[in-house]
């Protein structure tokens, strides 16, 4: 479908449920929004998008997505600015990385109007569940699956695209306590580790599992030939201050090109920090550590945004990094890009996508 020629069709809930939400405490993920948006994908196109309350799908259990894993999802944020205006958090940049996945997972590509009309109409029947509340956004999971049902190794020639809302809060309250994983692997060179494939969650958790019985938040990935080298964190890119320079591992198949990591790469220079995309050595934030040259370490991602972190394990020692003040890069950062989003700082890269 090139051209959508005809408004979304809309379908209402009979009650809504945002009276029974606490916008003070909402977590993360725990609340879906009254309505859902779904499109069709059958005899090689894209079916004419529709708003549905959100509820239960009936589906095949022989459906392929379940047995094989064809199943890709974004993940991005809406916010309420100061003039009360709605908008989107880079759209255009996340629509670019679904479709790098999708092309990954040999799944059908979905047009940019598809997907950004898509998004704005979603958000305009649920408005009312965007947050205020400070620290607070509305989280937009767009997602697709295989929905064709059939047993047998094959590339689907059915699809189904999602999109789910939920007003959400910060994803970590704390800062977090990572270890360094030299055992498992989340992704290798040439693998899915770039694409945001359901399988690349699924295959972390247990080892995610045992840091989180160790009392860690997150594991620190690290490269799957010779565990040498970091990856990233489980939720999100990770980002280090290092001679006083911005350092961050250099992108490749198989880490995923984070969005907000770009974002902070984009403002660093005008921030007055040097910054470096490269390979980061577990050795090297080892003898920072010894030497005191590294004074911050932080994830960054969409669900996440800047989370602190606060302990590195390495090779069974806590190395603790020093508090974080009103200096720290990564405040700075923070409050720069939630100052964008929210219109109170000029938004001169045009990454606020305007819902109408």
């Amino acid at each position: 479908m090139a051209v959508l020629t005809e408004p979304i069709h809309v379908e209402r809930v009979a009650k809504s449920r945002l009276s029974g939400i606490d916008f003070n405490n909402l977590g993360f993920g725990a609340h879906i929004s009254d309505h859902m948006l779904m499109v069709d994908y059958k005899d090689g196109q894209w079916q004419e998008p529709k708003i549905v309350p959100y509820g239960n799908l009936e589906l095949s259990p022989a459906m392929l997505a379940l047995h094989y894993g064809q199943s890709v999802f974004e993940g991005m944020k809406a916010f309420k600015n100061d003039q009360g205006t709605i908008t989107i958090f880079r759209p255009e940049r996340h629509h670019k990385r679904l479709l790098k996945s999708l092309d990954r997972m040999c799944m059908p590509a979905i047009s940019e109007e598809l997907f950004l009309q898509s998004l704005s109409a979603l958000i305009e029947v649920d408005a009312g569940w965007v947050p205020t509340t400070e620290g607070a956004s509305l989280y937009l999971r767009p997602f697709v699956f295989a929905s064709e049902a059939k047993l047998g190794v094959k590339v689907a020639e059915e699809y189904k695209f999602i999109i789910l809302t939920s007003p959400v809060g910060p994803y970590f309250s704390k800062p977090v306590r990572v270890k360094v994983e030299e055992e498992f692997v989340r992704a290798a060179e040439g693998g899915t580790g770039f694409a945001k494939c359901a399988g690349n969650y699924g295959g972390a958790f247990y080892p995610t599992m045992l840091a989180q019985k160790q009392g860690f938040d997150q594991v620190l990935w690290t490269d799957a030939k010779d565990h040498k080298y970091i990856d990233e964190s489980g939720a999100m890119n990770v980002m280090f201050v290092l001679n006083g320079k911005l350092v961050t591992p250099k992108l490749s198949t198989s880490l995923l090109d984070g969005v907000t990591r770009d974002s902070i790469l984009t403002l660093a220079s005008a921030m007055g920090i040097e910054k470096e995309e490269r390979r980061v050595s577990i050795a090297e934030i080892e003898e920072a550590f010894k030497n005191k040259t590294i004074t911050e370490a932080f994830g960054v991602g969409t669900a996440a945004v800047v989370s602190q972190i606060a302990t590195i394990h390495i090779h069974g020692t806590d190395y603790n990094l020093p508090a974080v003040d009103s200096n720290s890069f990564q405040l700075r950062v923070k409050k720069k890009l939630n100052d964008i989003r929210k219109g109170i700082e000029p938004d001169t890269h045009h990454w606020n996508y305007l819902v109408k």
